[in-house]
């Protein structure tokens, strides 16, 4: 197949034929490609720019990096593994944590490069040695736990940060984003995350015409006086121009936060890869470790200019597992789109001015979707919580990662939260079997014997079209 870069024309090229499906390789006709490829755009759309707009990130740079990152997965996959490659919601609570240090931009991205980098060299290693060296060290109940505490760890965010701003538009905001999730159908389930914003943003337009300014904190500030939706920036925003870019600053710190989600995004493109291969038809097991270490690549490009880490987006699944249709023609028309709308500031202006209120009434839905995907996990993999070997490292890392317990080396050195949460998880784990009884230390089912939460994710969308709360969500732990 080479480089993945050619496609035959399937049937008519108009629609798959009757039980058939487009497969990687084939296409429809460009214009219906096209078409498709603006579908994915608008499904990964949501989750995408909220993740840069959550870490402080320039959500044009990260739109326009999704695209060049969705092509070099497409690329190095060898045009097998259909997928985009979006903004990943894992590495939130990371950057808040990085800033509530002392951080900046600078640092979160350099944490986040070196995740990439660790990514790669993971990918490399299940390449050498299969699927099976990850399992062995990451076993469901370990990886459900790091992404519930990565999850459960933005609730302060939330808390502190979003909801005091306007916590009525917040509310209203929640409402209708959880109604939107449960209540709508196929494609609209889908981008419920971005009708949620989009109704957010028209409230909050309508709240200052009726009540004028609000006084309330911005962005966890002083309270003062102030609109709700402050659109200034928009009309002096350029049509075409490149966003803003900036060079990553490296510090042990920040890297230490930030590498417990290496966890996350392996377990993401796993489930991503077992799904796409079994809607496709085409068992990618011998692409596992190619698509890992695409992914680190691609977070790596990302990362080195400004923008935030990328993962595999199961919103994309969802579209394709409505059409039918898998090409990955498809996605590099979406990945062009992508990279022409990261060229237009005045759409990153309309971004950047979303409302606080907004944002709270997003988060206390997105972020404890992240937080529960982990819940999945357990019940993907048959995680016994009443085994004290499973129970004990699972309740003490969860704790300390949610409640930011803090544990201090140096006067200048500490660990805590989603770190400290990670390193009592995976060392408890490992130490305490090593220490267990035999009857404690039956064999977990392995990730790619069980069903993933992507798997339920691509049988709900094929079944009824509705793509569900993960969907909806973002990426899994990204999902997001």
């Amino acid at each position: 197949m080479g480089l993945g870069l050619r496609w035959t024309l399937h049937g008519d090229g108009r629609t798959p034929a009757p039980g058939a499906v487009v497969r990687p390789d084939e296409r429809l006709s460009w214009p219906r490609t096209a078409g498709l490829g603006a579908q994915h755009v608008v499904a990964m759309f949501g989750a995408t720019f909220v993740a840069p707009v959550l870490m402080g990130l320039d959500p044009n740079l990260a739109i326009m990096m999704s695209g060049v990152a969705t092509m070099v997965f497409l690329l190095m996959t060898r045009g097998r593994v259909p997928s985009y490659l979006g903004s990943s919601l894992s590495f939130v609570g990371v950057a808040a944590a990085i800033r509530a240090s002392g951080g900046d931009s600078g640092t979160i991205t350099g944490a986040l490069l070196v995740v990439g980098v660790v990514l790669l060299l993971a990918g490399l290693v299940v390449q050498r040695f299969g699927a099976r060296v990850i399992h062995a060290v990451m076993p469901p109940v370990v990886t459900g736990a790091v992404v519930m505490l990565i999850g459960f760890n933005l609730a302060p965010v939330t808390a502190s940060t979003y909801w005091p701003q306007d916590q009525w538009t917040a509310l209203l905001t929640m409402l209708f984003t959880g109604l939107a999730v449960v209540a709508l159908r196929g494609f609209w389930s889908r981008v419920a995350i971005f009708l949620g914003l989009v109704f957010g943003y028209a409230v909050s337009w309508a709240l200052d015409r009726v009540f004028g300014k609000i006084h309330s904190p911005a962005g966890g500030g002083e309270a003062v006086d102030r609109w709700r939706l402050d659109l200034s920036a928009v009309s002096e925003a350029d049509w075409i121009g490149l966003p803003s870019l900036h060079a990553p600053e490296f510090q042990w710190s920040a890297i230490l936060v930030a590498l417990p989600v290496v966890i996350a995004l392996i377990a993401e493109n796993a489930g991503h890869v077992k799904a796409v291969g079994e809607m496709t038809g085409d068992p990618l097991d011998d692409k596992l470790g190619t698509a890992i270490g695409a992914d680190g690549v691609a977070t790596v490009l990302s990362t080195a200019v400004g923008g935030p880490a990328t993962t595999t987006y199961s919103e994309n699944i969802g579209v394709m597992a409505a059409t039918r249709v898998y090409s990955t023609a498809a996605y590099w028309a979406a990945a062009c789109f992508a990279v022409l709308f990261g060229l237009c500031p005045k759409f990153g202006a309309v971004i950047a001015a979303i409302p606080g209120g907004v944002l709270g009434g997003i988060t206390v839905i997105l972020y404890g979707m992240i937080g529960l995907l982990g819940a999945q996990i357990w019940l993907a993999g048959r995680v016994d919580l009443r085994n004290p070997l499973n129970l004990v490292p699972v309740s003490a890392g969860v704790i300390i990662g949610v409640g930011g317990v803090s544990l201090r080396i140096t006067d200048g050195f500490e660990l805590n939260g989603i770190a400290l949460g990670t390193i009592v998880v995976l060392t408890g784990y490992h130490v305490l079997r090593a220490l267990a009884p035999a009857h404690m230390r039956e064999q977990e089912p392995l990730l790619d014997e069980g069903t993933s939460s992507y798997d339920a994710a691509a049988a709900d969308g094929a079944t009824d079209g509705a793509g569900g709360a993960e969907d909806a969500g973002g990426t899994g732990p990204g999902k997001r």
